[in-house]
C-alpha cells in the first residue's frame, strides 16, 4: 500500500473503490482501520480513501512531535499523491479539524466537508463556551462511556475490546495532541470558502451535545445538520448502519449539485 510524503513524513493510505473520491479521516483513538465498516459499504459508489495521520497507525511516528496543526498537511499529501482532484472529506472528532482547515484552504478541491461529532475547531466565542461546557459534563463520565453505550458494551462485549486495541497500534496519544483547538477557520472563512459543510451528530452523544451542534449550524449559513436518533459519539463503530446512511445521504447531494453544475448528468 502506498504512502504519501507530507514534507518528510510518511503518511499512510489506502484507496478502495471506484468513483467519486470521499477521504475518511479518524479520530484520536483510531487509525485507517478504524473505517473497516464504512469501506465496503461506500466503496460500491465511491473511491473511498483511508488514511493514517502523522502518529497514528502506520504513518511516521518517530517525530518529536504530534502537532495538529500539520494534519492538514498530511490529507493534501495524499489527495496529492493518489492524484485526485477533487474530493469530499469525512472527518470524526478530531480528524474533523483537519479535515475543515482542509476545506477551507483548498475550496477548488473539496466538494463537501463531514464534521462527525465535532464542530471542526471552528474559532467563535460562543461555539467554544459551548464545546468546553459539554467537555466538562462529559469529563465526568469514564472514558468508554463517553464513546459509546453502555447498552452496546453489554452487548457487544467483542466489538467493546476491538474498539480500545484500535489505539494500541498508536504512538500518538491523546494527551500528546498539541494545538487541538489551535488555527481553526472563523464563521466568515468557513462560509466564504463555499464548500458545504454537514454537521453529523448523534443525539446521545456524551462529548459534544446536539444542542451545540445546532447553535453550529444555526450560526453557518447554508450549512446542512444531521442529527442521528439514538446515536453516541462513536456512532461510526456502534451504530455503522445509521453512520453510513447519514454519509450516503449527504455525498449523493453533494455529488449531484456538483454534476449539475458541470453540466453533467
Amino acid at each position: 500500500m502506498p504512502f504519501a510524503d507530507a514534507d518528510g513524513v510518511r503518511i499512510y493510505y489506502e484507496v478502495h473503490g471506484e468513483g467519486p473520491a470521499v477521504v475518511l479521516i479518524h479520530g484520536s483513538g483510531g487509525h485507517h482501520a478504524a473505517w473497516w465498516q464504512q469501506t465496503p459499504s461506500l466503496r460500491r459508489a465511491y473511491s473511498v480513501v483511508t488514511l493514517d495521520l502523522r502518529g497514528f497507525g502506520n504513518s511516521d511516528s518517530d517525530l518529536d512531535e504530534f502537532d495538529t496543526l500539520e494534519f492538514p498537511r498530511d490529507i493534501v499529501a495524499v489527495l496529492d499523491d493518489a492524484g485526485l482532484e477533487r474530493a469530499a472529506l469525512v472527518g470524526q472528532s478530531i480528524g474533523a479539524s483537519a479535515a475543515l482547515k482542509v476545506g477551507v484552504r483548498h475550496p477548488d478541491r473539496i466538494t463537501g466537508v463531514v464534521l462527525a461529532h465535532s464542530l471542526g475547531g471552528i474559532d467563535h466565542d460562543e461555539l467554544a463556551a459551548l464545546v468546553r461546557a459539554d467537555r466538562v459534563r462529559a469529563e465526568e463520565l469514564p472514558v468508554l462511556d463517553r464513546l459509546m453505550s453502555k447498552r452496546f458494551q453489554t452487548e457487544h462485549p467483542e466489538l467493546t475490546f476491538l474498539f480500545r486495541q484500535m489505539g494500541t497500534f498508536n504512538a500518538a496519544k491523546m494527551a500528546d495532541l498539541r494545538n487541538l483547538t489551535a488555527g481553526g477557520p472563523t464563521l466568515d472563512q468557513v462560509a466564504g470558502a463555499g464548500v458545504p459543510i454537514c454537521f453529523l451528530a448523534g443525539e446521545h452523544d456524551a462529548v459534544l451535545s446536539p444542542a451545540t451542534v445546532r447553535r453550529a449550524h444555526e450560526l453557518l449559513p447554508g450549512s446542512l445538520l444531521d442529527v442521528v436518533p439514538g446515536a453516541p459519539h462513536s456512532m461510526y463503530w456502534e451504530r455503522p448502519d445509521l453512520f453510513n446512511r447519514a454519509l450516503e445521504r449527504f455525498l449523493e447531494t453533494i455529488y449531484v449539485a456538483e454534476a449539475v453544475a458541470t453540466g453533467g448528468e
